[in-house]
């Protein structure tokens, strides 16, 4: 009885002793924001434009080399369109840049954060995040493929939602051909 006794505290101290110094393999890296890029694509009755917008800093965090979160910040102040050139170009950006769009006088940033992951292959999963625009926050679900050193996701974004008014047939009628739609697509080609 004295040896069992014996054998299991040895055993409980051994457990806890060896389940104080095991750790899971957790892992942040930080996005290259220079060799990544962002690119977006707003449509409109009559056609659509394009452009790209930095990444401020960002970081996918994993552990036991499975994604398991992430958090991005986005510099609003580098929005432009890439479909456009001289003075139209120069118009476009400026009036994305106003508060009629993403007023980045206001709020220079967006960002985004990961709240679940779940792997959906062997590189992909389904993200949802907390995305921030002119400071009100929202939902978002979106899928990730990560290769090796690379990552893509492409996001739908409904911009009334981030109070992104303008030519939403939403909040204005009789738009007619003026009309934009509420919804923009994000993808992000991502190095880390």
């Amino acid at each position: 009885m004295k040896n069992t006794i014996k054998n299991l505290i040895i055993i409980a101290v051994v457990s806890v002793f060896t389940a104080s110094f095991t750790t899971i393999d957790k892992e942040k890296k930080e996005v290259k924001t220079a060799e990544s890029q962002v690119v977006w694509k707003g449509y409109k009755v009559t056609g659509s434009h394009e452009g790209t917008i930095a990444i401020k800093s960002g970081a996918f965090i994993f552990e036991d080399g499975k994604l398991t979160g992430g958090e991005f910040v986005i510099d609003m102040t580098t929005i432009n369109s890439t479909d456009l050139q001289g003075e139209y170009k120069g118009k476009l950006d400026g009036h994305l840049k106003s508060d009629d769009f993403f007023g980045v006088e206001n709020h220079p940033t967006a960002s985004l954060v990961f709240t679940e992951v779940t792997a959906s292959g062997k590189n992909s999963y389904n993200v949802t995040g907390d995305l921030t625009i002119k400071g009100k926050t929202n939902p978002v679900s979106f899928a990730v493929s990560i290769y090796g050193n690379k990552a893509t996701a492409t996001m739908k974004v409904d911009r009334t939602k981030y109070d992104v008014r303008y030519g939403s047939t939403s909040f204005f009628d009789n738009l007619k051909d003026k009309a934009i739609y509420d919804e923009f697509d994000l993808v992000a080609d991502l190095e880390f």
